[in-house]
């Protein structure tokens, strides 16, 4: 045995854990569940946190209770020293993520404010790394997606610290954005009939339940991870079929052309070469472009297609459940930031 994962057979309460992203979407979870399992757990927090950055001490503090709460910066490489690697720290689990997925935000975020937690981290003693990816890198076309295999990359070729790399399918969140919209009597926008892609979504808790799982996973350690909620991969228009049935209300449903989104970006493209600032605004609808044009299922490389039966399922949660309930108490505590294409 490595004498650095000794960790796993200490009692859990004894185990240094230090969550980065512990205010994000699936951060809070992640920061709950490991909490509850017993662990020693570091939520490393901005100043001001949440969407928008709306979140003060106070509040963050009160948002994750059981928990250490650090503040400091990702970006700062002194801050991580002193705030969150203060102490012998045994995992890292990292839920950090650009907010925009802007070229800029991306690679400082995604790949060097990561890469700083990794290369501080492992002066601090942390024999395991647990990363949130995205199942969207296996076929990477944009800025964010690159930003993260850079960093997937450096983790990997570590020969001492081993690593779990979660790459999960649709977050419910993301698949949330038409619910107020459609519950005010709009339609439901899809592109191309709404069959061009599907996804088999994992609510936050079942993912923060799968990441917990891999601290003490063996057969989970220096592996990739892609990971989906329970159930048949859904299409674009069952999605929009199953909100409706849980708004009890009659089926509205407006497909467009994805050619339309090409346009606005072969546009948005010519104007950023005179206009720098509309870069990232370019970027944006070739993100919102991706998503509407790739299933987030695991791609079969060999025979160039998505394997929804391939793409494993875990947990409980389903995607008709989150709509049943967002139906009932509408978007209580789902800020959606820029989750969501719509």
């Amino acid at each position: 045995m490595n004498l650095r994962h000794d960790f796993r057979y200490r009692p859990h309460e004894q185990v240094r854990i230090v969550v980065f992203g512990a205010t994000g979407y699936i951060g809070r979870f992640v920061v709950k569940e490991l909490v509850g399992r017993g662990y020693q757990v570091v939520a490393f927090c901005r100043q001001r946190s949440g969407v928008g950055g709306r979140q003060e001490r106070n509040q963050v503090i009160a948002d994750l209770p059981g928990a250490e709460v650090r503040f400091g910066e990702v970006t700062n490489v002194k801050s991580l020293e002193k705030q969150a690697f203060s102490q012998p720290t045994d995992v890292i689990v990292s839920c950090l993520a650009s907010r925009t997925g802007g070229r800029k935000d991306s690679w400082a975020i995604d790949h060097q404010a990561t890469l700083n937690t990794y290369r501080e981290g492992r002066k601090a003693g942390v024999a395991h790394y647990v990363l949130l990816s995205a199942i969207c890198v296996q076929k990477p076309l944009l800025e964010f997606q690159k930003a993260k295999l850079a960093f997937e990359s450096e983790l990997r070729a570590d020969g001492e610290m081993t690593y779990s790399i979660v790459r999960p399918t649709a977050f419910f969140k993301s698949l949330g954005g038409q619910v107020e919209s459609c519950r005010k009597g709009m339609p439901y926008v899809m592109f191309d009939g709404g069959e061009l892609v599907s996804c088999k979504p994992i609510s936050e808790s079942d993912l923060a339940q799968f990441m917990a799982d891999c601290i003490t996973d063996s057969d989970k350690y220096n592996q990739v991870l892609p990971i989906g909620g329970p159930g048949p991969a859904l299409s674009t228009r069952e999605q929009g079929e199953m909100l409706f049935r849980a708004l009890g209300r009659k089926q509205k449903i407006l497909s467009v052309p994805i050619t339309l989104i090409d346009a606005l970006i072969a546009i948005l493209e010519g104007l950023s070469k005179l206009f720098p600032v509309l870069q990232d605004t370019a970027e944006f609808c070739r993100i919102g472009r991706y998503y509407a044009s790739e299933s987030m299922l695991l791609w079969d490389a060999e025979q160039e297609h998505y394997d929804a039966d391939a793409t494993p399922s875990y947990g409980r949660d389903t995607l008709e459940q989150f709509f049943e309930r967002v139906a009932r108490n509408e978007m209580a505590g789902q800020d959606l930031g820029n989750a969501t294409l719509f």
